[in-house]
């Protein structure tokens, strides 16, 4: 693999400090159908190329995708907003993929791998419009009480946030557990570092709900999830369920 065709999957698979073109792209986009669209396709696109150009990836690749994960992953503790806190856990999820290519033939599995750790946060996109809809923005610590005012939407959102930081039976836990498992024959070190970003993602996820549905009701009424969205999210959430459920049957 050229250095100029590593550092293009890079872009897609975000490398610290390639990964803020994404980031970048990913802020200047105001639109949550197209940041939705950004979000399944980014990755996808690295993949392929990857696949078409027969990658070997080097052990030094290995590390450098660790690394930005780590980064990346920790930097999502201290964020407020949530667009940005979306963006930064993709470019952490994204940069594992690396560790899963290594020596994976099967390219339709890595896609599927992807499109897991993809899925959830479009779904948390789409959410943070309906806070913006209703609050003029979506940041933690701006107002607090969803789960009292808004229970229809403070209940998916938790089952969002839980589903992106890999909880058990959603796909990524699947996703992390085959990375952790093909790392450790190799490099305990990588598996882990590996175990502590799937920490860092949890950590960040508790920080993130707490902010934003802990604590009184908000004095002024807002419109909750409609009926019919709330069955729409939870579909999308019990077959992310089934099919996280099937894939640790196959680890």
């Amino acid at each position: 693999m050229t250095e100029g065709l590593l550092l293009l999957v890079g872009l897609f698979l975000p490398l610290f400090p390639l990964s803020m073109v994404f980031n970048e792209v990913f802020q200047r986009i105001r639109i949550a159908n197209l940041r939705v669209v950004l979000l399944l396709i980014w990755p996808q696109i690295g993949l392929v190329i990857a696949h078409t150009a027969s990658v070997e990836i080097p052990d030094w690749v290995i590390f450098w995708a660790l690394g930005s994960a780590l980064l990346y992953a920790f930097r999502a503790l201290a964020l407020r907003e949530v667009g940005v806190w979306t963006s930064f856990i993709a470019t952490s999820t994204w940069a594992i993929l690396w560790l899963l290519m290594d020596g994976q033939t099967d390219f339709s599995k890595v896609a599927l791998y992807a499109l897991a750790l993809s899925v959830p946060l479009a779904l948390l996109v789409l959410l943070s419009g309906e806070l913006e809809k209703r609050f003029g923005a979506a940041y933690t610590g701006l107002y607090g009480g969803l789960a009292l005012s808004l229970p229809r939407l403070s209940g998916v959102l938790v089952f969002v946030v839980l589903a992106i930081v890999a909880t058990p039976f959603f796909p990524g836990f699947s996703v992390m557990m085959a990375a952790i498992i093909g790392l450790s024959p190799h490099s305990f070190f990588a598996a882990v570092t590996v175990a502590v970003i799937w920490l860092l993602w949890s950590w960040a996820g508790a920080r993130l709900l707490q902010g934003i549905i802990v604590g009184p009701a908000q004095d002024e009424v807002k419109t909750d999830l409609s009926l019919n969205g709330t069955w729409v999210y939870s579909v999308i959430l019990i077959l992310l369920v089934i099919s996280g459920t099937y894939s640790i049957g196959n680890l």
